[in-house]
């Protein structure tokens, strides 16, 4: 089960995961309402948080993944908190617009970030191990391109000259710090040769 109802995330993990001897499922489809308080100071500690709850909650084998934005110039922030900077009630825009705003001074050599994602998958049995993956970029001064969610359409890639949000979702998922951890993952799932007893 994939830890998640942000349903982009859901589509591009089915993507990710494509090969893996599992039938991939999510908290929706699995009738899961109870929220997980992610309340960890990396992402590593969410995506464990997360990954063993819903794991004891469903009795299955759980991915959860924590990711976000690391902007250098902003002490490292929105990090952790990436999918709630600013507040509640926030949608993904408002806060595209906040990180712009706090960076409006912020000169283009000086706007390096990038996407830290990890991810942990728990097993029933308790057991848990954690992936990771990294993209480095810039933020740019406007957002472009309509794919992606989040930040993605002002995080600038140099050696592509696009932002995420720019890119088919096959190529993202290729060169994203998501996709780098779902290959781990992958590659970890596969050798589970007895699922059932891990």
């Amino acid at each position: 089960m994939v830890a998640t109802w942000n349903p982009g995330k859901v589509r591009e993990f089915k993507e990710l995961l494509e090969g893996v001897p599992f039938e991939i499922t999510s908290l929706e489809q699995e009738g899961v309402h109870q929220e997980v308080e992610e309340t960890g100071i990396s992402f590593e500690e969410n995506a464990c948080i997360k990954a063993r709850s819903y794991s004891d909650l469903t009795a299955l084998l759980t991915l959860a993944d924590d990711s976000g934005l690391e902007v250098d110039a902003l002490g490292g922030e929105p990090g952790v908190r990436s999918a709630r900077y600013g507040g509640d009630g926030l949608t993904d825009e408002d806060r595209v617009s906040l990180l712009l705003e706090n960076l409006k001074h912020v000169p283009w050599e000086d706007r390096r970030a990038r996407f830290r994602c990890v991810i942990a998958i728990a097993s029933p049995s308790g057991k848990v191990e954690t992936l990771s993956g990294m993209v480095e970029g810039t933020i740019q001064y406007a957002p472009a391109g309509k794919n992606g969610f989040g930040y993605d359409p002002v995080f600038h890639l140099p050696n592509l000259n696009q932002t995420t949000a720019e890119l088919p979702l096959e190529e993202k998922n290729v060169i994203s710090h998501r996709a780098e951890a779902a290959k781990k993952a992958v590659m970890f799932l596969k050798g589970l040769s007895e699922p059932a007893t891990w």
